[in-house]
């Protein structure tokens, strides 16, 4: 035990870890990965996360620039605010 009262991760759990992880991943995002690389899985999946990030802030940029050009009484800027509340 550590001196904050944490036992330690076994193997078997960071296998588990990985692997869940790994599932997490696209298809497309997996194939040039082994699984005995957790090393590879890790850098993957930071670098699917950071392309996540791109890609909302792509879309908020598209949907605040859609909603300029709208008038804010129109039905589809109330559509648009519902499925943002939701």
């Amino acid at each position: 035990m550590s001196s904050r009262g944490r036992s330690r991760i076994t193997d078997d759990e960071i296998n588990e870890l990985i692997s869940k992880l790994q599932s997490l991943l696209p298809e497309s995002r997996r194939r040039n990965i082994d699984r005995a690389s957790a090393s590879k899985l890790l850098k993957e999946t930071c670098s699917y996360i950071k392309s996540l990030h791109r890609e909302v802030d792509d879309l908020s940029d598209r949907l605040s620039g859609l909603m300029a050009t709208m008038d804010d009484n129109s039905p589809q800027a109330e559509i648009i605010r519902s499925l943002l509340r939701s």
